[in-house]
């Protein structure tokens, strides 16, 4: 446990730091280009355009890093006091102070934030324009100094220790070792702390001296991972093989690495393969003398040969560092994949591995998803399924029932749990993450995964081929939603109460602040306990869930609610509206209104109908968002109970 929080721990660490680069990547783009070009060595040299590469790597790209982190942190006033703050560290050193915007940019967001937090609903009337101003201005100024005469100085003697350490390490050889630590940690998802938190400040800062650096290619090399994915082209068996080449021509035209990961979690000893990949391409670029002016984003190869210097001997040093690193990469998977005794594995399955891993959804793991099953000629029913099936899809359901019925067609919409979806399923519609347990549990189904079930294009594409002399138009439709059945043990159905029950407007709350979206689940389970709704080991089932998949629907919406095995902690159907206007994080989508559920014996479905066709429009949900009295909100639903 202890070292899975230490991984996730340095995963968001590294996530940060990338967050402060990666939407300055542009901007290091540009400065390499007008370094390739312009300089003596350049393309087309010129000595008055030259004169942009100093000012752009000495203040430019560190300024951004230093806003973005500090907007990271406290919105636009974060960012502007992160880069007043990180102009101290600019001027107190001579070499790109990369190290230093990384601290002081969050330094700088983190002290208005605290400033802001303290003096909250203290400021009289009329001068909350002057207290902004004039308290961004003080504390800027004040870490400037900071940063000047004391951050700037460390930074820059600890990032003099760190060049000097590389130097050392490609004087002895050794700097091919680091592999073997680079290329695990790519595949673990700590290559960001070590990439954007130690490699580029350092290759950047060679870079500036030297004209290129080969820091650059450590991490950036698309040849380890490009031998892995050609030795799957043909040594590789099922789903695997038949990906790879795709998966192939990304890696290294695309320069998405994250995409051969799954391949090597497949088959464990391949990272063998990436690190012995990986060292061979590094000792040929140190061999070679190879290197890049700026970072290669993405890293393919052709953004590997846009950021090459004009210099035909780097050139062929930087391509041969690829072509090396591939073909041992290749040699060395190709042996164990055919000497390997044991099963290759699924490739979905390691691809959400992969996702699990990453902590976030991955923008390839769907590539990896296959459809199970031919699309019904004659479909009768569409089942929107979930963990519980007492929340999203109920949502789900709702929302393309509505369409469905616009289309006139007689095709049903309902929602189940996973563990309930029947054998004779012919449609089945998941969120993405859950895709690979519907499917298990359906297999001749047709499978559609979507990424919100409030608003997904998948719901127009399928009425479409529903309409598409696929089924008989009718003129209505069932609008079916199926009740949790009885337990085997009793005979008994309970009665289910009434609607007017499941929600009231006193479990209606206005103008909600939350620091993260725990804290608001909490918060929903807390007020469906004290209503009486349900135990309080619910609370802890609606965390479950929510870590299980997100409860974000899409539209600024989420709805927290418990997990299939927490059923038998509801008393009764409740739901609770939370109104946050400045939004809570639910993984990196903001919501402002969180719809806290309970359900028993489906009579929260009709409520929770009504509610998802409301949220699927934004119009509906700006003004929830805005509503100043619960009255208010429950009109936009139209027509809740007191």
């Amino acid at each position: 446990m202890a070292q899975s929080n230490i991984k996730v721990g340095v995963q968001k660490f590294g996530n940060f730091l990338s967050s402060m680069v990666m939407p300055n990547i542009g901007a290091f783009i540009a400065w390499g280009l007008i370094t390739a070009l312009f300089i003596p060595t350049g393309w087309a040299p010129n000595a008055a355009l030259a004169k942009l590469v100093g000012p752009m790597v000495t203040y430019l790209l560190p300024l951004l890093i230093g806003y973005t982190g500090g907007k990271l942190i406290h919105d636009q006033r974060g960012g502007v006091v992160g880069a007043i703050a990180t102009m101290g560290v600019i001027v107190g050193t001579t070499m790109p102070m990369f190290l230093g915007a990384m601290i002081m940019g969050p330094l700088g967001g983190y002290a208005i934030k605290k400033f802001d937090k303290a003096i909250e609903g203290k400021v009289k009337a009329g001068f909350e324009m002057l207290v902004n101003n004039f308290s961004a201005g003080i504390i800027g100024g004040a870490l400037t100094l900071l940063s000047f005469l004391i951050i700037g100085p460390a930074v820059g003697t600890f990032t003099g220790w760190l060049v000097a350490g590389v130097d050392w390490m490609v004087g002895l050889g050794i700097l091919p070792l680091t592999s073997i630590f680079i290329e695990p940690a790519k595949v673990l998802f700590l290559n960001n702390a070590i990439n954007h938190g130690v490699l580029s400040p350092i290759a950047l800062q060679q870079a500036k001296e030297q004209g290129q650096s080969v820091l650059f290619l450590l991490e950036a090399n698309p040849g380890p991972g490009f031998g892995i994915l050609l030795a799957y082209c043909f040594f590789g068996k099922g789903s695997a093989k038949m990906s790879a080449p795709g998966a192939a021509i990304i890696q290294f035209l695309g320069g998405i690495h994250e995409i051969y990961f799954p391949y090597i979690l497949m088959k464990p000893m391949l990272f063998i393969a990436a690190i012995l990949g990986g060292m061979s391409g590094v000792f040929t670029l140190v061999l070679l003398h190879g290197g890049l002016l700026s970072p290669a984003s993405p890293g393919s190869i052709i953004a590997l040969l846009l950021a090459t210097p004009h210099n035909a001997g780097t050139y062929i040093a930087n391509i041969l560092g690829v072509l090396v690193a591939a073909v041992v990469s290749f040699v060395v998977s190709a042996i164990v994949l055919r000497t390997s005794k044991s099963e290759t594995g699924d490739i979905e399955t390691a691809a959400n591995k992969m996702q699990e891993m990453k902590g976030k959804k991955s923008s390839v793991a769907g590539t990896f998803a296959a459809r199970n099953g031919e699309f019904p000629a004659d479909a009768k029913k569409v089942i929107f399924a979930c963990d519980a099936g007492m929340g999203s899809s109920a949502m789900g359901a709702s929302i393309l029932r509505k369409k469905i019925k616009e289309a006139g067609l007689s095709v049903t919409s309902v929602n189940s749990a996973i563990s309930n979806l029947p054998p004779d399923a012919e449609i089945v519609i998941t969120q993405e993450e859950l895709t690979p347990r519907a499917r298990q549990k359906v297999p001749n189904a047709y499978h559609i995964s979507v990424d919100s079930f409030l608003q997904a294009p998948e719901y127009d594409k399928l009425v479409e081929d529903l309409k598409n002399g696929k089924t008989e138009a009718a003129a209505t439709v069932a609008e079916e939603a199926p009740a949790e059945q009885p337990s085997p043990e009793t005979d008994e159905v309970p009665a289910p109460e009434s609607d007017s029950d499941v929600l009231l407007e006193r479990n209606i709350y206005l103008n909600q602040r939350f620091a993260n979206k725990e804290e608001a689940i909490r918060f929903a389970g807390k007020v469906l306990a004290e209503q009486g709704y349900v135990n309080e080991n619910y609370i802890e089932a609606m965390i479950a869930r929510d870590e299980l998949t997100s409860t974000y629907m899409g539209n600024d919406v989420a709805i927290p609610h418990g997990t299939e095995e927490a059923k038998k902690d509801v008393l009764k159907s409740g739901v609770v509206i939370l109104q946050v206007p400045e939004g809570v994080d639910f993984d990196g989508n903001k919501v402002r209104l969180l719809f806290g559920i309970a359900g028993k014996d489906g009579t929260h479905l009709e409520i929770l109908s009504g509610i998802a066709v409301t949220c699927s429009d934004m119009e509906n949900i700006e003004k929830m968002a805005a509503a100043k009295t619960t009255r208010e909100l429950m009109d936009v639903i139209g027509g809740l109970n007191k």
